[in-house]
Formats: structure tokens, C-alpha cells, sequence
């Protein structure tokens, strides 16, 4: 397998602070990476600079082969990788249809306003329901984005992500603020997704555990801006210690891994 993602000896400076430290870390095709550490661990920082949103002090971050440093999400999608938010990025005031309608027409390039064009433009649209069915949003194309539920609503900023047809997706913390009931349901959305649509590799960062647990081939955990930990789920949750230091002292209760 090749490998998607690779960051080498990667420090974060602001000013007197090391939010990073000679992070090193890789994601080859095929694999489910989580990310995971408790407050202040360096995780958003982490997935900034992966994503090209910050420039590394020191080291490098290299995707396809590609130097990716603070070039920016609009370049990055260009290239292949795409970041879902936490915080749920999407306007309100937007149907489902027009929502999509926008990460389509970056990827296809389309010049000018999406929302105008977006009903007679037969390649653009086609390609919003092609999204929208795998997701099954087909039947809510036309709500607005303010009368969907929170775990709709952070499924369609996943499938805004997806929209941009990236071999690389990014994922943070994809189910915050969603029932219990509604978790699996998203994440099981998400991998059959990726299996659907090409995507070879994804990187989440969660701090469910039972999520962790159940979806990831690898966990990369982080503490004071260092890696503590890359391990199979196997052996990170055979080490109390580690759970310790990255949750918490209470040894969490895990599901079962996924199978494919």
C-alpha cells in the first residue's frame, strides 16, 4: 500500500510555546487513522498543520508525494484531501442541494456563483445527487439546512467533504453533539461512504473511545504536543496507563472493533 500522508519531525512554535514537538506520523491507502488526546494535547494544531491550514516551525508535511505546508483548503481539495469540521460548517439560509452545489463547483471549477448556475447546469447537479444518495439526503435536497437535526447536519458537512471526491478525508470529532442512538449510524455512513466513493484513507480526530475502538486500524494519541502513542486498537486498550493518560484515569468501557 502506498502511503497518502506523511509528516516528518513536525514542531508547532508560537512564540515561547510548543504546541508540537518532532511529530511523526503516516497514513498509507486502506487505513483508518484516530487521532486522540485529551485538552490542550496539540490535536487541533496537529490537524491544521496536516491539512495545510498552518506551516510547520520545523519538518515537513507531504501528501501524494507533494510538500502540502500552509497551502490553504482550497489548493488542498485540488490535490486530493478534504477536512469536515467540527463545528458544523454550512449556511443555515442554504438547501441541502444549493449546499452541496458549492464544494461540487470547487472541484469541477466552475467560475462565478454555483447557487445561479446550479439548475441548468446538468453536470453540476448530477453530480449534488450522486452525493446526496449516498448519503440519503435524496429526499431533502430541497430543506433548508437550519430544519435539519445536529447529526444531519454534521452528516452534511461530511458529505460537503465528500462532494470534492478526495482520496484523503479528515474528519474532527464527526459525531460531537449527536445522540448516542445517532453515532454508529453516521460513522457507518462515513466508512461505507469512503468505500463507495474512492476515498483511500481517513483521519479522525475523536475523543469517543467506543468509536475509536470500533472504527480505527491505527490510533495516534498525543500529550503535550508529542506523540505518546501509535498503536492497533489492540494494544492501545491493552495498556491502562496509556488510556490513563490520554482520557483519563477511568479505563473507558470499548465496542468491539468493526469488521469489514
Amino acid at each position: 500500500m502506498g502511503v497518502l500522508l506523511q509528516a516528518n519531525n513536525v514542531s508547532k512554535h508560537y512564540g515561547s510555546y510548543v504546541a508540537l514537538s518532532d511529530v511523526n506520523m503516516s497514513i498509507a491507502e486502506g487505513e483508518f487513522i484516530s487521532i486522540v488526546g485529551p485538552n490542550g494535547a496539540g490535536k487541533s494544531t496537529l490537524v491544521n498543520v496536516l491539512t495545510g491550514f498552518l506551516k510547520p516551525t520545523k519538518g515537513s508535511v507531504h501528501f501524494q508525494g507533494g510538500d502540502i505546508a500552509g497551502i490553504g483548503p482550497v489548493e488542498l481539495g485540488r490535490r486530493g484531501m478534504a477536512r469536515a469540521f467540527q463545528l458544523v460548517n454550512i449556511f443555515p439560509d442554504l438547501s441541502v442541494r444549493e449546499t452541496l452545489s458549492v464544494a461540487v463547483a470547487s472541484r469541477l471549477k466552475r467560475i462565478g456563483n454555483p447557487l445561479r448556475s446550479l439548475r441548468r447546469d446538468g453536470e453540476l447537479q448530477e453530480a449534488v445527487e450522486d452525493v446526496a444518495a449516498v448519503f440519503g439526503f435524496s429526499q431533502r435536497l430541497d430543506r433548508t439546512t437550519r430544519t435539519l437535526s445536529q447529526g444531519e447536519k454534521k452528516l452534511l458537512d461530511v458529505a460537503s467533504a465528500f462532494a470534492l471526491q478526495p482520496e484523503l478525508i479528515l474528519v474532527d470529532e464527526p459525531t460531537s453533539g449527536v445522540s448516542t442512538a445517532d453515532k454508529h449510524g453516521i460513522m457507518e455512513l462515513l466508512v461505507q461512504a469512503a468505500k463507495r466513493t474512492g476515498v483511500k484513507g481517513i483521519i479522525q480526530v475523536e475523543h469517543d473511545m467506543d468509536l475509536v475502538a470500533r472504527y480505527s486500524d491505527r490510533i495516534i494519541a498525543l500529550q503535550s504536543g508529542k506523540v505518546l502513542a501509535d498503536e492497533a486498537p489492540e494494544t492501545f486498550f491493552r495498556n491502562p496507563a496509556l488510556i490513563s493518560a490520554v482520557v483519563g484515569t477511568r479505563t473507558p468501557v470499548v465496542a468491539e472493533r468493526r469488521r469489514a
